[in-house]
């Protein structure tokens, strides 16, 4: 699939998720925290990668607060001050100072007590532009998440969040792009097809 026609997709995709009305987008919000909650996945001192909210994503918040409550610690993707196009994780919590970085996200700012080497993350819930049944991610494009997991511990779990209206039947793939072992979205959990022993 060409570029353009990936482009397309994410144009499409981005579009109708931030179509959705802001009492859609609070309903996704609780009922993927609820699916999140009943999967038992996070335990205390779990280290926790999530995002915050861009462009219409599925916002995360409630899953933040959940987290915190399970006294697991949060970690938050900050573009690496090094690593270029590489991400560093950051925690997060209700005292954090915020900056915005050259998109536009907020992210921590750079402290190194509270940096978390990535394969030290048990959970990371990533953002996504479109996703299809098999667990294939398209992201915004900058590949930032794919070289960052692209050797990550076997043991993580790399769960995908989003609305329904951003999954496709089948979504064209890089060899680069890194596949989900999960996606929740508010009425599915999505166990890619695939052997995750």
């Amino acid at each position: 699939m060409s570029k353009i026609e990936r482009q397309q997709i994410r144009q499409t995709i981005r579009a109708k998720r931030q179509a959705l009305s802001k009492v859609q987008q609070s309903a996704a919000q609780i009922a993927v925290k609820q699916q999140v909650a009943q999967l038992e996945l996070i335990k205390p001192d779990s280290k926790v990668a999530v995002y915050l909210t861009n462009d219409g994503e599925l916002n995360p918040a409630s899953i933040i607060e959940f987290v915190w409550q399970q006294n697991a610690k949060v970690y938050l993707p900050v573009l690496h001050p090094f690593a270029k196009n590489y991400l560093a994780f950051f925690e997060y919590n209700q005292t954090t100072a915020l900056t915005h970085n050259k998109f536009g996200i907020a992210e921590p700012k750079l402290n190194a007590q509270t940096i978390c080497p990535v394969n030290n993350l048990d959970i990371i819930f990533l953002p996504l532009v479109a996703f299809d049944a098999q667990g294939n991610r398209m992201g915004m494009g900058g590949g930032f998440y794919d070289r960052t997991f692209a050797n990550a511990h076997p043991q993580q779990k790399r769960i995908g969040l989003a609305h329904d209206c951003q999954q496709l039947d089948a979504l064209p793939t890089e060899t680069w792009d890194v596949p989900l072992d999960m996606l929740i979205t508010p009425t599915q959990i999505i166990f890619p097809r695939r052997d995750l022993s």
